[in-house]
């Protein structure tokens, strides 16, 4: 099956990826959308400018799909792109890396039920910890770029995704109901490393800004 992958460069996406391409589907294209607003309703923002050079480490070319983020018109401009896709390289259906969100999920299927495209939520309801644990184990390299809940801390900006930072994230869900995930947006990450990159991505400068109770990564990264 030719699918086409909705890419982020945060973790999630990147491992619906790598599960697409295990299951034996012919992912053709990364599709990234880049919302104006840092504030859409669909779609990831910090650090989307790197995204290019994980598309190259994976191989794969990258559709990027400009919006200015206004809530429901920035699914028609997925869609115009989607459909574009599907005219000119025939791809038939989407991955996307919808954990819990009913609000992107039935959107993303209704965006494809009426391009005639099937859409696919690989990791769709699964235990938020345990998916983290999978993400970890399988060498998937994860920073936090961006924080906005209760619990996240400055110091969570930059951080690395690893077995400890898994252990305090548990304490907070049991303590403040953060999504271990952080399917609600309480945090973005963006992926370095992973089975699906042919080699892996370095941070040369980070800088932190924070402002009240949350903040963003603004990054520099070039391949190892």
């Amino acid at each position: 099956m030719k699918v086409a992958s909705l890419f982020s460069g945060g973790k999630d996406s990147t491992y619906a990826l790598w599960y697409a391409q295990m299951q034996g589907w012919d992912v053709d294209a990364l599709v990234t959308v880049f919302p104006e607003k840092a504030d859409s309703w669909m779609f990831h923002y910090p650090a989307l400018e790197w995204t290019g050079l994980q598309a190259r480490s994976a191989g794969l070319r990258q559709v990027c799909v400009p919006t200015k983020g206004v809530k429901e018109q920035e699914l028609d401009d997925l869609g115009h792109a989607l459909d574009t896709l599907r005219k000119s390289i025939g791809i038939e259906g989407i991955v996307s890396g919808a954990i819990a969100s009913e609000y992107q999920r039935t959107r993303l299927d209704n965006l494809c039920e009426g391009l005639g495209l099937r859409s696919f939520a690989p990791l769709w309801h699964k235990d938020q910890a345990e998916l983290v644990h999978e993400e970890i184990e399988a060498g998937f390299e994860i920073i936090v770029t961006a924080c906005n809940a209760l619990g996240l801390d400055e110091k969570w900006l930059g951080r690395r995704l690893d077995p400890d930072a898994l252990k305090e994230l548990n304490k907070l869900h049991e303590r403040y109901g953060l999504s271990i995930a952080f399917e609600g947006g309480e945090a973005e990450t963006f992926t370095l490393a992973s089975p699906a990159f042919r080699n892996r991505l370095t941070v040369t400068k980070a800088t932190r800004h924070w402002s009240g109770d949350s903040g963003y990564l603004e990054l520099e990264v070039q391949p190892v």
